[in-house]
């Protein structure tokens, strides 16, 4: 073992005795200098400990131990959201070594899981028994509990956000209590906490709701923009199957369209894409990383890299069957920024009409031209591809709606991603400018920002209303003090509500080139000149 480990380990052990109460069995579970990193590398922090609880009574410890010596808790799964919400220089609570499962029905196919499982293991372990996920997203690194904490979603007009099958949660709320919650037990709590953003208590046990293992029929289809418009504006896009995305490509006036329905055909993989391997991964990390120089040869790029992916002309086509947890993932790539919000499905082809003609520069007697309205220039800017549409529909949920859900009560919506690449790490010129022109649009066409991604606006009570002071008076009761607040739900959820005693501000934010931001913080009050009593 090297001298530094051994110091690490030391070190580790010294934490663990200042800030723990011995003798009551229960083990405290710290490391020091573990920096965190989100996937992206576009936000870091060191947390002052590092705490992996590995039981309900190691996670209730950490909470009592935090209240007694006026710390924040911050929990972190994966860390896939590229925005900085899981960054902290005070206690960072990770639950990868809380990942059982507590009991499954293959019957009912009711699962108890602790909320630390990774989706990638929970979905293994359902297939050994003949079970699936309902929905997923594009991935499955995410854990359990932190899945449904920013509003993750598939792609369907049948599903809703996957927290629509959670049927209960138990969460460990700042008193260091654990209480259950359901649709029909402390059901505001509930609401609160099916898109909790880590703000209301720690989540430790879900009970979901599987279904019987399926596979995946799939294709996905070359189109134009008109034929994805004709086909949306006749009812057909979205409903020729159970699950539809579409990739939007801005410069070269084409879509590609994939679906997919359940069928019992054998398992097919697709072909192998040079995309998908080392050749495909450095010609496009390259070419994206020369167009932080030469912008202008991103449309160039677009043509090219998609085109020797699905093909170079309308209509081309690739069909498999997979499993379900396989046919539904994504490789998302390299180290991104991602803008994605929710509009009401009825606007889609208008809003993707209004982004191109602004992306595209058009003026009026172009084809395609339409009035965008959005008041910055696009002039010089050059975006990357595609722009990612999904739908999902939660107005007719069966069960109870989460208070920030930031779809449509009315009516499906449809999800529009906007994705700057970050070719090594590092941002392309003008992802502030289309964030803000993109931004502009998508309210205007009464959106809502996805809660994991890297949106600009802040002024979100007037976007959510009452809901948003539903779910403030539920976070206030399960965590008067501010255990699990932040920086990052004071700019966007907290709005001008008094500070916390144990809410933590931002108090510096340095960029490491290649490495995006190292976040540091501290007691918002001590921050603002509270008296040393209120102070950590």
């Amino acid at each position: 073992m090297s001298s530094e480990k051994r110091t690490n380990l030391k070190d580790d052990a010294v934490l663990a005795s200042k800030y723990d109460t011995p003798g009551d069995g229960v083990p405290f579970r710290v490391k020091v200098r573990h920096p965190h990193y989100t996937w992206a590398k576009t936000f870091s922090s060191l947390p002052e400990l590092f705490i992996q609880p590995e039981s309900q009574a190691e996670v209730e410890k950490v909470v009592n131990l935090a209240r007694k010596w006026r710390r924040r808790v911050c929990v972190v799964g994966c860390g896939h959201s590229p925005s900085d919400l899981t960054v902290t220089s005070s206690w960072l609570v990770n639950l990868d070594n809380y990942p059982k499962i507590l009991s499954l029905d293959a019957r009912t196919g009711i699962v108890v899981v602790q909320s630390g499982i990774r989706l990638y293991d929970l979905c293994e372990e359902l297939d050994r028994y003949g079970l699936a996920m309902n929905n997923l997203g594009s991935i499955i690194e995410q854990s359990m509990g932190g899945v449904f904490a920013t509003g993750t979603h598939g792609s369907s007009l049948r599903h809703g956000l996957l927290s629509e099958d959670v049927l209960a949660l138990k969460i460990t709320l700042a008193d260091g209590t654990t209480k259950a919650c359901s649709a029909t037990e402390n059901t505001e709590l509930f609401r609160a906490a099916l898109l909790s953003l880590g703000a209301l208590g720690i989540i430790t046990e879900v009970t979901y709701r599987a279904v019987p293992a399926f596979s995946l029929k799939w294709t996905q289809t070359i189109e134009s923009h008109a034929s994805v418009f004709s086909r949306w504006a006749g009812g057909g896009l979205w409903t020729q199957a159970e699950f539809v995305r579409v990739w939007w490509l801005p410069y070269t006036g084409r879509a590609v369209v994939w679906h997919a329905d359940h069928s019992d055909e054998p398992h097919v993989d697709p072909p192998v894409s040079y995309y998908d391997q080392a050749l495909g991964y450095y010609v496009y990390h390259n070419l994206l990383a020369l167009a932080r120089h030469v912008p202008r040869i991103v449309p160039w790029i677009e043509w090219f890299v998609f085109g020797m992916q699905f093909g170079f002309r309308d209509g081309g086509s690739t069909t498999a069957v997979q499993p379900s947890r396989r046919a539904l993932l994504l490789n998302c790539l390299y180290s991104q920024s991602v803008n994605e919000w929710a509009v009401p499905l009825s606007r889609g082809p208008e809003t993707l009409a209004r982004l191109s003609a602004w992306l595209n520069r058009l003026r009026p007697g172009d084809a395609g031209y339409v009035d965008h309205g959005i008041p910055f220039s696009a002039e010089g800017l050059y975006v990357h591809a595609p722009v990612e549409v999904r739908v999902s529909d939660t107005s007719r949920a069966p069960g109870p709606r989460p208070f920030l859900d930031p779809t449509s009560p009315t009516e499906p919506s449809v999800y529009l991603n906007a994705i700057m690449y970050r070719a090594y790490r590092r941002d392309p010129p003008g992802t502030d400018r289309y964030y803000a022109g993109f931004e502009w649009l998508m309210r205007d066409v009464g959106g809502r920002p996805h809660w994991a991604k890297n949106f600009l606006t802040e002024d979100l009570a007037a976007l959510y209303g009452a809901d948003l002071a539903a779910w403030r008076r539920v976070r206030d009761d399960a965590d008067p003090e501010g255990m699990f607040a932040g920086a990052w739900h004071r700019r966007l959820v907290l709005g001008d509500t008094p500070v916390l005693p144990l809410e933590e501000g931002e108090t510096g934010r340095t960029e490491f080139p290649g490495l995006g931001f190292r976040v540091t913080g501290e007691n918002l009050k001590k921050i603002q000149g509270a008296t040393a009593a209120e102070t950590v």
